[in-house]
């Protein structure tokens, strides 16, 4: 029996690669991601990646933090409604545009093609399809963190690791470290909405980089590896019954 959670904290992250979007409450529905997750990408030359036609592509062609560490110095807004994305490099707004119009997607481009100008194979560019989610993986999925699981991480290492390296929708609090891992292939209930939990995460390198400075400090997946024989941390769930989830709902298996 696997204790009941509460969510802690909830994200959707607007911009793959980009800067965290802390959410209140939202609504989950069946067989999508959080609204507004992965919506838009940056193209790190050309992709293939064809709008009318969506498919899902390996993160390498985009722009994200597993080789592009200094995404995690900017602080980004994104404005649901506008769809106006605020680019900040230290304390100053460096870039400003409508992520839907093609005058707003080439202030970002130019900018993004003069931050990352080393890093780059071709020009940047803003990517989105209607109904796509930019995830790790093809299927749509929520993905959680059990934060037990972060502070066990922090023990080994000894120094706090903050959770967001981990990027996830969802970070709980209330399970033992490593029992979300026992959770595949069971039913869960999250706030209003019930959920299949599908698979463990596999974690990269994009987990080294320190949110806020873009430094990489720590070596997760070795650390993962050496000191828990996995280099896991959190699982993906696939929404199977819609509902309304807020900061402080339950999280327990079905």
């Amino acid at each position: 029996m696997i204790a009941p959670a509460r969510i802690k904290s909830l994200f959707r992250y607007p911009v793959k690669g980009l800067s965290p979007d802390p959410l209140g409450n939202t609504r989950l529905e069946p067989g999508r991601t959080i609204a507004a997750d992965r919506l838009y990408a940056i193209e790190n030359g050309p992709s293939g990646f064809d709008p009318a036609a969506p498919a899902h592509f390996p993160k390498q062609r985009f722009l994200m933090l597993m080789r592009n560490e200094r995404l995690a110095a900017l602080a980004t807004r994104f404005d649901e409604a506008t769809h106006v994305l605020t680019v900040c490099r230290g304390n100053r707004i460096a870039a400003t545009g409508d992520l839907r119009t093609p005058a707003g997607r080439a202030v970002i481009e130019t900018f993004f093609a003069g931050y990352c100008a080393d890093e780059l194979a071709g020009p940047p560019k803003v990517l989105q399809a209607d109904g796509h989610s930019f995830s790790d993986v093809a299927a749509k999925v929520v993905s959680i963190i059990n934060l037990a699981s972060v502070a066990a991480i922090a023990g080994v290492v000894g120094v706090p690791v903050d959770p967001l390296r981990f990027r996830a929708n969802l970070y709980v609090e209330g399970w033992p470290e490593w029992s979300e891992f026992d959770l595949v292939g069971r039913e869960i209930l999250i706030g209003a909405a019930r959920a299949k939990v599908m698979k463990r995460i596999v974690r990269c390198a994009a987990t080294n980089v320190q949110p806020g400075t873009g430094t990489r400090d720590l070596a997760i997946p070795k650390t993962l590896m050496q000191h828990f024989g996995h280099a896991d941390c959190g699982v993906y769930a696939q929404i199977i019954a819609g509902g309304d989830v807020a900061v402080g709902d339950a999280v327990v298996a079905a």
